[in-house]
């Protein structure tokens, strides 16, 4: 059965019109019915099948025929014909041009909006039905075709009564009968043979499948679509750099979405932009540190941030849309996920090696001391080298031995993490190959420690300033110094919250290790300190340094200020 065909089909029972995806349920549902998913997993077979003796024919017979391009077509076309499962990971594939071959590549980005729509007739019935009036009601003006077909949906261009340009997002019609269909045989498919994959995924297998699940039924209701979008634009409200289309909730229902319609470039057209005036540097490096903000920031993310999801408007800033597929992390998590980084880039990997048990790639039972040695033979060669060369595949390639020689898990929250990561950088990729993410991730990060706006951040950042209870003069330096190449970081401010934490109760800790830092050895003239002071000196004059010290002694009460002297008696 076609994705054309599964338009018209009728499901045999209503679990297929759940809201919410219940493994459980649809595995009875299929097992009352196995002919249907018979008849699918025949026709998965049947078209990669011919695909693949195509392949081998034109190797064995045609070996000096150019038949690149018609195995490209040939390829999209079969995810075309099985649907909105397919498309995705197509649309996944189609933002890694260093795995995936420069014509199999323009062709998965078709995709992203090039797909086949469906009648009008019933999307106009859609709209009607589920808003309640008729589309001349509802729109002064609508195109009388759909200007971009996805796999769940389709958008037509439409102009409000009151003026506002909007896009009207459509649904396909009876899309859960074959969502459900695929995800069963999915999981059936993990279930039976997850064990034989080469890495040690094993169970871990099918909590991403039903990851994917879930996060793809929240992704057919665009009530829940429309929430997260005002969520994402509440987080970015002080960004000029990033754009969230407004929701228009009066001609939006569960099935259809009515928004501001955004003027723009797709990120993959870097001739437009480029002749539009506007550097894809800038716009890669919005988009890269608008993700880590949304993973360590807010710990709201999007999930599907693909090119056709993803603009460069006309004024240089990005605009996200289709906000159906989101995640949230817990607060501890994005503070491991920060640690984790400044562990890298410092290189302690048996810090490192804490973090992943914490954020549950490793049991806490695990030994760590033997995966140590592996970790730095994996990461130490990653940092500092453009996305060309350091990239998630070449990390992952690696760490598939290390996941098969060491009990390392994916954990299910962080298949959507990895697969928003991978495809930024692809997108960085694609509009500049030489792009140094860790020349823009990192001072994110650094700043983020350095600034210490919640006493969980503050302990982190102590976390990675002291090693074996001896304060890290170089860590701080580096901090500083990579921190500052962050047009966005301010070390006034920065120096004024350090100061007024320094002589907190909160800070007792660090006023004590630092002053026997400073004194142990004579350490107050180290070239150390001296290095340091250059690097705030730089950008602090006297006067102002002068006025940051009154500004945090004014904070505090008499006894406040006297509790800066070291309370060697009571050290937390």
């Amino acid at each position: 059965m076609t994705w054309q065909t599964i338009e018209s089909y009728e499901p045999s029972s209503n679990i297929q019109q759940q809201k919410r995806y219940d493994a459980a349920a649809i595995a009875r549902f299929y097992r009352r019915h196995p002919w249907e998913v018979i008849q699918r997993a025949i026709t998965i077979i049947w078209s990669f099948g011919w695909f693949l003796i195509h392949l081998q024919w034109d190797q064995w017979f045609n070996p000096d025929k150019d038949n690149k391009q018609k195995c490209a077509t040939e390829l999209r076309q079969i995810l075309t014909r099985l649907g909105p499962t397919f498309i995705k990971v197509g649309q996944a594939l189609s933002t890694r041009p260093d795995l995936i071959r420069p014509d199999f590549l323009d062709e998965l980005i078709k995709l992203q909006d090039q797909l086949p729509p469906f009648d009008n007739k019933i999307a106009f019935s859609i709209i009607e039905k589920s808003l309640g009036t008729t589309i001349n009601e509802a729109y002064r003006e609508i195109s009388p075709n759909p200007v971009a077909a996805a796999s769940l949906g389709q958008v037509y261009r439409a102009v409000l009564h009151t003026g506002e340009e909007v896009a009207v997002k459509v649904q396909r019609p009876n899309l859960r009968p074959i969502l459900t269909r695929d995800l069963f045989l999915m999981r059936w498919a993990a279930c039976q043979f997850g064990r034989f994959l080469p890495l040690n995924l094993g169970h871990d297998l099918t909590l991403i499948i039903d990851e994917f699940g879930v996060k793809l039924f929240e992704e057919i209701d665009y009530v829940n679509e429309g929430r997260n979008a005002e969520k994402f634009a509440a987080n970015f409200r002080d960004d000029d750099d990033v754009k969230v289309p407004v929701i228009y909730w009066s001609y939006s229902s569960d099935r259809v979405l009515t928004l501001e319609w955004i003027q723009g470039y797709k990120l993959t057209d870097t001739d437009k932009i480029r002749a539009a005036g506007l550097d894809p540097y800038a716009i890669v490096k919005i988009g890269v540190t608008s993700g880590l903000r949304q993973l360590l920031e807010h710990g709201f993310f999007h999930a599907d941030p693909h090119p056709g999801n993803l603009f460069a408007t006309l004024d240089g800033r990005m605009a996200f849309i289709d906000f159906g597929m989101m995640d949230q992390l817990e607060e501890e998590t994005k503070e491991t996920i920060a640690s984790s980084v400044v562990q890298l880039i410092n290189e302690d990997y048996n810090a490192l090696a804490r973090d992943f048990v914490q954020l549950g790639f490793l049991t806490p039972d695990t030994d760590i001391r033997p995966i140590i040695p592996a970790l730095e033979r994996v990461l130490g060669n990653a940092m500092g080298q453009s996305v060309g060369n350091f990239n998630f595949k070449t990390i992952t390639d690696d760490f598939s031995e290390l996941m098969y020689e060491y009990p390392f898990r994916v954990p299910a929250k962080f298949a959507l993490i990895i697969r928003s990561l991978i495809t930024q950088e692809g997108l960085a990729l694609s509009l500049d190959p030489d792009f140094k993410i860790v020349e823009v991730g990192y001072p994110y990060v650094a700043r983020r420690l350095l600034t210490g706006e919640s006493p969980q951040l503050r302990r982190r950042l102590l976390e990675v300033l002291f090693k074996d209870g001896k304060f890290q003069w170089q860590r701080l330096e580096n901090m500083i110094r990579i921190a500052r190449s962050d047009e966005q970081f301010d070390l006034l401010p920065t120096a004024q919250l350090g100061l007024q934490y320094l002589l907190s109760d909160e800070g007792r800790y660090l006023r004590h290790q630092l002053l026997l830092a400073l004194t142990e050895d004579d350490r107050l003239h180290t070239e150390e300190v001296q290095r340091i002071w250059a690097l705030i000196s730089d950008d602090l004059q006297p006067q102002q340094l002068f006025g940051v010290a009154i500004k945090a002694f004014q904070q505090f009460s008499t006894a406040g200020v006297a509790a800066i002297l070291p309370n060697t008696t009571n050290v937390n």
